[in-house]
């Protein structure tokens, strides 16, 4: 009997896929249990349906993943920031979360602070930070730090 996943099972496959297996094992374990139902014209419609729709919107987060990317590629963020020494050491540091906040406000983007990795910044000068935008997407911007 034929049977499509509604869940990832171990031992015969993952959610979605279309497998065959006894008639006895199916009507006594994997339906019972919402493991699986029957592999009718229509669950193999829909599944199909659900496969091209991931593909169309995978598609398209690439594409404006690619779009954010080219837009923030030669972007740089000018972070203020108080010094209590001429050593040029500034209170506190810069992270991700602020650099997140001044993407939004300086160049109207707005990015989680997740997705920015930034070296730790103590002092003024240029830095380099790399934003994760899709898998195998990333941007590359300057952070500024200015007294």
């Amino acid at each position: 009997m034929k049977v499509v996943l509604k869940k990832d099972f171990k031992g015969l496959g993952k959610m979605g896929e279309i497998v065959t297996v006894s008639d006895g094992y199916a009507r006594n374990f994997l339906f019972p249990k919402g493991i699986a139902g029957t592999a009718d014209a229509k669950a193999e419609n829909e599944l199909k349906n659900q496969i091209s729709s991931k593909a169309y919107r995978d598609k398209v987060e690439r594409e404006e993943a690619e779009a954010l990317k080219a837009k923030l590629e030669g972007m740089a963020v000018h972070v203020k920031a108080a010094a209590g020494a001429e050593d040029g050491k500034i209170y506190g540091s810069v992270t991700n979360a602020h650099v997140s906040e001044l993407l939004e406000s300086q160049c109207g983007v707005k990015i989680d602070k997740r997705k920015i990795e930034l070296e730790s910044v103590k002092n003024f000068g240029t830095y380099t930070a790399s934003v994760k935008l899709y898998a195998g997407i990333s941007a590359k911007l300057k952070v500024i730090v200015e007294a």
